[in-house]
């Protein structure tokens, strides 16, 4: 049996109790009820795009496993959801397979070898927004090509033509978008055509886009073919790396064959925790997003969450001040571990969080401006993508990929037909100034040649008892970290379903700016007021999150999470 499970509204009432769409569901003794979902043995596919997710499952049916998977998934996403799928950016894969083996794939993006540290600021120091922002100089060198090269080459099981033949064939037949999409492509007609001159497929000569209008994009399909044939010289050689120098000519970027060339995806060693028995399993620096959930989840233990409730007042109190020490170690301490000595070890030492949590007072708000990094001795964008594959073996894979920006640096590379990233701007473009989502930098992430810029990015995959439980992530820019956080925290601690725990509405505090942000009715009045009086400022806000996830049931089936913000597809079978 295969089922596509979608969400596609969800309401939270302000008591606690979570009824989502299409089910319904008791409480008793103040927690959540449970709700009947579907559920499957076989593997199960959960990524922003309904083609994705069916191209993923197909792979799994015809004998791959998770890898070969989550490789088809990346190149479909490349083609289908091109704001954020891509093989112009980078991102990073976890990995588990059904014996419990744990490895993390770093195939962020990287400075060309001519970015200097103030490539982004102008005569007098200040920093020059847009700069790093659209356009060519706003792009890093890819990586998502030599990252899916080299996970297929260490665990995949299909053939690479096998896995990379469905993202051509969207490619080249078309796909029928979506009415999110048609939206998006028409709001952005003008700045395509102006990064765009010589044109490319999301411009329409004629007319607007329109829900189940069909995108062809051929360019991209020539590209995808070469990759087919030739793997990671299809794109960093030949044809493609000329068009994209020539691109770079042709709008004044950094980027050289040479960095083409020389780029190279980098296995690493994940970062592992442990919060009320469970094995946290996440990725290490350069994303920021395994240290500081670990630090997170570690800063909460002590806590009764399960008996204060989801999104009491006690609880939103406690995870900001927590958010609000993490992010400020996060601006000072974290960077690309191959450039900078990132201090991982003491940062998940649960009796430094402990410490960094003691400063805190029930009674009244901890400003940020007193809240500095915490001692040691030694707004990147929204609009990213992740995905949770697993197979029928029990093999796990937890992506999240990006251009940066929504659309990224909005250049489609001429003759190639994808789009570049506009992944420099997760750079400190000038250390203690904050970037366009109001994240700070430091030193540690100031830009350097061939280094990589420091992400939010959160893959992650839980084990219980030796035995997979959860495989999880979102995009979300600078909110990933706390969305896959409260995520998780709603599983454990507020006994949520898979489905329940990503529609869940969820805030975020980020340490500067100095606000909680909310999402509609994530919050009732009285919590709301309670808060305030001791001096939190409350921000609403559009959605946070888009939480792909997976939650393996404890008689063994697989129960999904598709997040109802988009147009987000679970499918199983």
């Amino acid at each position: 049996m295969q089922r596509i499970i979608k969400l596609k509204t969800f309401r939270i009432l302000t008591l606690g109790l979570l009824a989502v769409i299409g089910f319904s569901y008791g409480c008793a003794s103040g927690q959540l009820g449970k709700k009947n979902s579907d559920e499957f043995k076989n593997g199960m596919v959960v990524s922003a795009h309904p083609e994705a997710s069916k191209v993923g499952i197909d792979i799994l049916k015809k004998g791959g496993n998770a890898v070969d998977a989550a490789v088809a998934v990346q190149f479909a996403l490349a083609v289908v959801y091109p704001n954020a799928g891509n093989i112009g950016g980078g991102g990073f894969m976890v990995y588990r397979s059904a014996k419990g083996e744990v490895n993390a794939l770093d195939y962020r993006e990287k400075a060309p070898a001519n970015a200097s540290r103030d490539m982004y600021l102008d005569a007098s120091g200040n920093p020059i927004v847009d700069k790093s922002l659209y356009g060519h100089l706003a792009a890093g060198v890819p990586g998502s090509v030599d990252g899916m090269v080299e996970a297929h080459k260490k665990y995949g099981k299909l053939t690479w033509a096998q896995v990379v033949q469905p993202a051509i064939d969207l490619a080249q037949n078309g796909f029928k978008i979506t009415k999110r999409q048609a939206g998006e492509l028409n709001e952005l007609h003008q700045k395509f055509t102006t990064f765009n001159p010589n044109g490319a497929a999301f411009i329409k000569l004629e007319g607007t886009w329109a829900p189940d209008d069909v995108l062809v994009q051929l360019e991209l399909a020539n590209t995808l073919k070469l990759i087919r044939d030739k793997g990671r010289a299809g794109f960093y050689e030949g044809t493609v790396a000329d068009n994209i120098v020539a691109e770079m000519k042709r709008g004044n970027g950094l980027m050289t064959k040479d960095d083409l060339k020389n780029y190279h995806a980098t296995w690493r060693k994940p970062v592992v925790g442990n919060y009320r028995g469970y094995k946290i399993i996440t990725m290490p620096p350069t994303s920021s997003g395994g240290i500081a959930l670990i630090q997170l989840l570690q800063s909460v233990a002590p806590y009764p969450l399960k008996r204060w409730g989801y999104n009491t007042d006690s609880t939103v109190q406690l995870v900001v001040e927590a958010e609000r020490r993490v992010y400020a170690d996060r601006a000072k301490h974290l960077g690309d571990p191959d450039f900078y000595n990132v201090p991982q070890d003491q940062l998940i030492k649960k009796s430094y969080n402990k410490d960094r949590m003691a400063t805190f007072n029930w009674n009244v708000a901890t400003p940020s401006s007193e809240v500095l990094a915490g001692v040691v001795n030694a707004k990147e964008h929204e609009e990213t993508t992740h995905f949770s594959i697993v197979d029928k073996e029990g093999n796990a894979v937890s992506i999240t990929t990006t251009l940066n920006g929504s659309y990224g640096s909005l250049v489609t590379v001429n003759g190639a037909g994808f789009l570049l990233n506009n992944e420099m701007d997760d750079f400190s473009v000038k250390p203690g100034a904050p970037n366009m989502y109001g994240l700070v930098g430091g030193e540690a992430n100031a830009i350097a040649p061939n280094k990589r810029m420091l992400s939010s990015m959160t893959p992650t995959v839980i084990e219980k008892d030796g035995k997979l439980f959860m495989v999880v992530g979102t995009p979300g820019g600078s909110t990933i970290i706390t969305s896959v956080f409260q995520t998780i925290i709603n599983v454990i601690d507020f006994d949520m379903t898979m489905q329940q725990a990503v529609a869940a509405k969820k805030f975020h505090h980020q340490w500067l700016p100095d606000e909680v942000f909310v999402e509609k009715d994530a919050l009732d009045p009285t919590t709301t007021k309670k808060l305030e009086a001791k001096g939190y400022k409350i921000t609403p806000r559009g959605p946070i999150g888009r939480v792909d996830a997976i939650l393996r049931t404890k008689w063994g089936y697989y129960q999904s999470g598709a997040d109802p913000r988009g147009d987000d597809v679970a499918i199983g079978y």
